[in-house]
């Protein structure tokens, strides 16, 4: 048996896909202990995890990235964002390898500082990614932007000038800050961002082709289990069993970022259409809508029992949101706001899984026509599926991190506090 100690970024769209890894592991007879946020403590508790929050000095720093007048400007200030945070979470997760001595650690790939402080301790760890890398490839357009993938000689041109403006950028403003943290542990600084992804000896990777572009160059690191879909346990309202039109869901972010304007659209596009609009807003109240007779709006529903009697998912580009409807073939019309849900977004186009509409030309018109076009897209949505079964999910991901980690560790490593 193990000591495993899971270390999650305060997002809960983050805790959620890493939960069944951690049931996996633990039914493999491995001891979980769970660093996240305050409000999830007891859920996770519940799950039979040794749970505790993280620090509130993290908690506290939210991203303002939904303030950005650009694609640019919002992942630059998601990365100060994530930069903040790092100052705090290393030592948080410091001092939680020295109160659980782990036998192997898990950390959000957004959490900067304590993925650092996972390698300057010297045991197992990896690190598990629920949105698309930012990896740079020859073979793909560079991250960020939403581009298509190339296509012939000036596809590839465009991604070749383009792509060190676009990082260039990003490492400008995320470079400084984190080495700051990787020096103050003793650790090399970084040259360029990818290494933020190609350092950790493993990285589980939630998702899987063909709705992640291909590529020959992934490093031998990254291990695609596809999505791993989970949700808190709770019954579906009452009046579900009431709808008898075909079920349109629409989400918006977990983590605050001002996108309730995509469920005004839709209750108005959807109105006089012969479907019933569930929508939910996690982050944010249900607020003033004026609620046509074929609709409703929650803060939270769980989305499995909606999805499982849904013809469409529309989604505000999350890649949580949007694999979960895609999981169960069904289409998604994507509204990305900014984060990474412009690169989601144009993989759910790719993948003739459904439609992508810009968040800056939303409108009810143009909703109502992207939804119906998502609602012809089955097809494309069940090869999505089945690329995600045959990925393997939660018992791929605990298989590598048992196989790659655990197993491959005979000894203590240098700085490891504990193996026993």
């Amino acid at each position: 048996m193990a000591r495993v100690l899971a270390y999650t970024s305060p997002a809960r769209g983050h805790l959620f896909p890493l939960t069944p890894i951690l049931d996996e592991l633990r039914q493999r007879g491995h001891e979980i202990s769970v660093r996240t946020l305050a409000s999830q403590v007891s859920l996770m508790e519940g799950r039979g995890f040794a749970a505790a929050p993280i620090s509130t000095q993290v908690e506290r720093i939210s991203l303002q990235d939904w303030r950005a007048r650009s694609p640019q400007g919002a992942l630059a200030a998601s990365v100060r964002g994530f930069c903040a945070r790092a100052e705090y979470d290393a030592a948080d997760l410091r001092d939680a390898i020295s109160d659980e001595k782990p036998d192997v650690v898990l950390v959000d790939i957004n959490a900067w500082g304590a993925m650092a402080a996972a390698e300057q301790w010297g045991g197992p760890w990896a690190t598990f990614c629920p949105y698309p890398l930012a990896l740079r490839s020859p073979e793909v357009p560079p991250f960020g932007p939403g581009l298509p993938p190339a296509a012939g000689v000036l596809g590839r041109t465009r991604d070749r000038l383009l792509r060190p403006l676009v990082m260039g950028t990003i490492e400008k403003k995320m470079l400084p800050s984190l080495n700051a943290v990787r020096t103050g542990l003793d650790l090399p600084a970084f040259r360029h961002a990818d290494e933020l992804f190609r350092r950790p000896p493993l990285v589980i990777y939630l998702t899987a082709e063909p709705f992640e572009y291909h590529r020959n160059d992934w490093p031998d690191n990254v291990v695609m289990v596809g999505p791993c879909d989970w949700e808190p346990p709770s019954e579906p309202p009452s009046w579900l069993n009431d709808i008898d039109e075909p079920l349109v869901l629409v989400t918006t972010s977990s983590e605050f970022q001002d996108d309730g304007r995509l469920v005004k659209a839709a209750l108005e596009a959807l109105a006089h259409e012969p479907v019933h609009v569930v929508a939910t807003l996690p982050s944010g109240e249900p607020g003033d809508y004026t609620l046509p007779r074929n609709a409703h709006v929650a803060r939270f529903l769980p989305h499995g029992p909606l999805l499982d009697r849904a013809v469409c998912a529309v989604t505000h580009g999350g890649m949580g949101s949007t694999q979960k409807a895609l999981a169960r073939g069904v289409p998604v019309c994507a509204v990305p706001f900014g984060r990474d849900q412009l690169e989601v977004a144009r993989r759910v186009q790719v993948a003739a899984a459904g439609t992508r509409l810009s968040a800056g030309w939303l409108s009810p018109d143009r909703l109502r026509s992207k939804v119906a076009d998502a609602m012809t897209m089955t097809a494309g949505a069940r090869r999505v599926a089945a690329g995600f079964e045959a990925a393997g999910g939660p018992v791929a991901a605990a298989a590598a991190i048992v196989s790659r980690l655990l197993e491959q560790t005979a000894t203590p490593s240098a700085g490891h506090p504990s193996t026993t």
